[in-house]
């Protein structure tokens, strides 16, 4: 078979893509002419076959063609009739050269480090230029550049300034009810995106997301899916943000990690004592009489039956009971005379 391209990659024959950017990537940066002055025309040579190598075997059509007839089906050629087994060459008969049907063209070293890492120049412009020998001059990222641009040279510590810009986040609200932040739910979104397959080509699909909500969530909190966005050609999706919104109680309003609650009473309830019967927001019922005088502006805090706190939901803020008091809109002369006899000092 000649040169084995999985053996120069150090990859199994069974290496998916990313193993072989992975491979390419530390063995490319490891090899590149510009990081062995001392033995340039070796590197050079071992650059080379590297690409070639990656070249191959990240091509479907050339990875079947070599797996199965070598260095000789990329050229053209198959083996002669006694290697046995049909061939892969339509009309290519037993063996001989295969007239134009598929002859393998390497491509250069520097375009295929170039198409890689997604640009001719990927070194702030220091690099390649299309249609230029490999490696002009003083190398292709000047003498400097890979001690500061790959933190000392280290293999696998590679920084590509022009990677692919990422699309702006795409926020959606979600409506969640008191009841939903207060005891922690799951929803199910929907979502519909485009995604790209090994050609570039999109096509529409639909996703559901399963977001768990926490206890004691508050509005505003957010929920990241990262790169969830629709796929395109050199641009990184965007993720997709779902912010908390509360939907609004019949009974209860939130302050922070408390819950309030507006209770109208009469004048008289007021002055003689008052029972609070509510429903708290996981269905218990609770009973708070209250004894006191209560006068406008005053407040009765239950402790503990507020909004469990997000980061030990075992505990929780307090319930405020808040009263609209009714005063009578007239009194009779008697009426006002028992009150001025009850409520004299």
């Amino acid at each position: 078979m000649g040169v084995d391209y999985y053996k120069l990659l150090q990859v199994d024959r069974n290496a998916k893509d990313d193993d072989l950017k992975k491979a390419y990537r530390k063995l490319a940066m490891k090899w590149h002419p510009d990081k062995n002055p001392n033995n340039k025309k070796e590197a050079e040579a071992k650059f080379k076959q590297i690409s070639e190598a990656y070249d191959v075997l990240s091509d479907p059509q050339k990875r079947a063609i070599y797996d199965q007839y070598g260095e000789e089906g990329l050229k053209g050629q198959v083996p002669p009739p006694s290697s046995g087994g049909s061939s892969f060459f339509p009309g290519a008969g037993g063996g001989g050269a295969v007239p134009n049907v598929f002859r393998f063209n390497p491509r250069s070293a520097d375009d295929i480090f170039a198409e890689f890492f997604g640009s001719a120049s990927p070194f702030g412009g220091m690099g390649m230029r299309g249609g230029g020998s490999r490696f002009p001059g003083g190398g292709m990222f000047g003498e400097d550049m890979f001690g500061s641009n790959f933190g000392g040279g280290g293999e696998g510590s590679m920084h590509v300034p022009s990677r692919p810009q990422k699309a702006a986040p795409i926020e959606n609200r979600l409506p969640c009810s008191l009841e939903d932040l207060y005891k922690g739910t799951t929803k199910k979104m929907k979502i519909s995106r485009e995604i790209a397959d090994m050609s570039g080509r999109t096509m529409p699909v639909e996703e559901i997301l399963t977001i768990d909500i926490k206890p004691g969530w508050k509005k505003g909190t957010k929920i990241t899916f990262p790169e969830k966005g629709n796929e395109a050609p050199n641009v990184i999706p965007a993720d997709i943000v779902f912010v908390v919104d509360e939907k609004p109680h019949d009974v209860f309003t939130r302050e922070g990690n408390d819950l309030i609650t507006t209770r109208k009473i009469s004048l008289l309830e007021a002055l003689t004592g008052y029972t609070v019967q509510l429903t708290t927001l996981d269905g218990r019922n609770l009973t708070i009489p209250i004894n006191a005088i209560i006068h406008p502006g005053y407040e009765e805090v239950v402790p503990k039956e507020g909004m469990p706190i997000p980061k030990d939901p075992s505990k929780k803020g307090n319930l405020r009971i808040k009263f609209n008091i009714k005063f009578p809109t007239r009194l009779t002369a008697e009426q006002k005379t028992g009150l001025k006899r009850l409520l004299a000092p």
